[in-house]
């Protein structure tokens, strides 16, 4: 599907959304002459929620194997990072970036009130919510970078390559959604007539909106056509939405932040096979994107945040699975990163619902993703009052 077959079908609601615009904002980006090496984020969602305890594994916890008699880790099931904890044996190929300080582990990330539902759970974690108020639905990193990044962006704010737009839901900004870097591609636009009821002042604000959306995908596919190859990755269709972030960066594009998701982590059941493949996936993609990264001299510019919408329960089920649960750690990785443990371990000995509480509210971890990862300042809406003090050397500064 080219640009032009692409925006029509936006119009008729067909594909993905795009959230988008300000006609003078080209006109602004055009002009601006900063350097272009600049801090990004890339988000991972473990769609369906990941099982924290078989990821980041307490291999010596008697509590964890009295949790786990059949689907527990120990032994060549996992590589131990510590005395304490170990990690999967499928992430194998990301242990030279621990050993070398570039990731991070922040244990017991959830938030008070847990909801198990994975729709309204997911929802809470982009727009930075919680099970005892309520948000406006949209992306918590959005206001931030539209309005407080210190820099110019000619290119999107974000880009998602997961298919829809997620965290980027915004009613303003440029915020684009693609399945493919081939959707950038058109030989010459017309213009766009959509067959709409919309006034006139409407239909021409629309008109406007779509002409700039063209302009900044003609430029986005300027820049990928030029820019280097990059040989598939590991990791099927996981592996491809990286591969397609490594050509929007090494192509020059200057967006803050990507996102991209894997599937399939709802592990009710015979979770050790599935989960082993899909942390295989998720490391053996990482893993090429962080060679292609460091080959690029981007690395340093980087930070990696996987999330999900909840964790799995410590308990296992009868099915040799895990249900929905609350707390789970997540990794950071990246050049931009200091490596190490962050927070505390969650009690294995002092379950509720045989489940884990969390030890520190994820929202900490979004602050510190915009202060230290991006350069915002502190003072936005929504995450200002989550400073944790034990974060406070987990990124470089920007």
């Amino acid at each position: 599907m080219n640009r032009r077959r692409f925006i029509q079908q936006m119009l008729l609601g067909t594909v993905g959304p795009v959230g988008f615009l300000s006609a003078q904002s080209l006109v602004n980006f055009a002009q601006s002459s900063e350097p272009t090496h600049k801090r990004r984020l890339i988000l991972v969602e473990l769609a369906g929620a990941n099982d924290g305890l078989n990821t980041l594994v307490p291999h010596r916890n008697d509590h964890y194997h009295k949790a786990r008699p059949t689907i527990g880790l120990s032994g060549s099931d996992v590589i131990r990072i510590n005395d304490e904890q170990a990690v999967h044996k499928e992430l194998k190929p990301l242990l030279a970036d621990w050993e070398a300080g570039d990731m991070a582990w922040v244990q017991g990330l959830g938030y008070p009130n847990a909801n198990r539902s994975h729709f309204t759970s997911i929802a809470l974690w982009e727009s930075a919510g919680d099970g005892l108020s309520q948000r406006d639905r949209g992306g918590w990193i959005t206001h931030a970078i539209e309005h407080q990044l210190p820099r110019t962006l000619l290119d999107p704010h974000g880009i998602s390559l997961a298919g829809d737009m997620g965290i980027f839901e915004s009613d303003s900004g440029r915020w684009l959604s693609l399945r493919s870097l081939e959707q950038l591609k058109d030989e010459g636009l017309p213009a766009i007539k959509p067959v709409t009821d919309l006034a006139p002042s409407a239909l021409s604000l629309v008109q406007s909106r779509l002409n700039t959306l063209d302009a900044t995908m003609s430029t986005l596919a300027s820049k990928v056509d030029n820019g280097p190859r990059i040989k598939r990755f590991a990791a099927g269709a996981f592996g491809e939405q990286l591969r397609q972030v490594a050509r929007l960066i090494t192509s020059g594009v200057e967006t803050p932040v990507y996102r991209v998701r894997l599937d399939g982590f709802d592990t009710h059941q015979n979770q050790l096979g599935r989960h082993a493949r899909l942390l295989r996936n998720l490391s053996s993609g990482l893993a090429d994107l962080t060679a292609t990264l460091k080959a690029a001299g981007e690395w340093d510019n980087t930070v990696i945040f996987t999330y999900s919408e909840f964790g799995r329960r410590a308990v296992e089920n009868s099915s040799q699975g895990t249900d929905h649960g609350t707390a789970a750690p997540h990794m950071l990785l990246g050049g931009g990163v200091n490596g190490g443990l962050y927070s505390d371990q969650p009690s294995l000995s002092q379950l509720v619902d045989d489940d884990i509480e969390f030890t520190m509210d994820y929202r900490s971890v979004y602050r510190q993703l915009l202060v230290s990862g991006l350069g915002i300042d502190g003072q936005y809406p929504y995450l200002s009052e989550y400073g944790d003090d034990r974060l406070g050397a987990l990124l470089k500064p920007a």
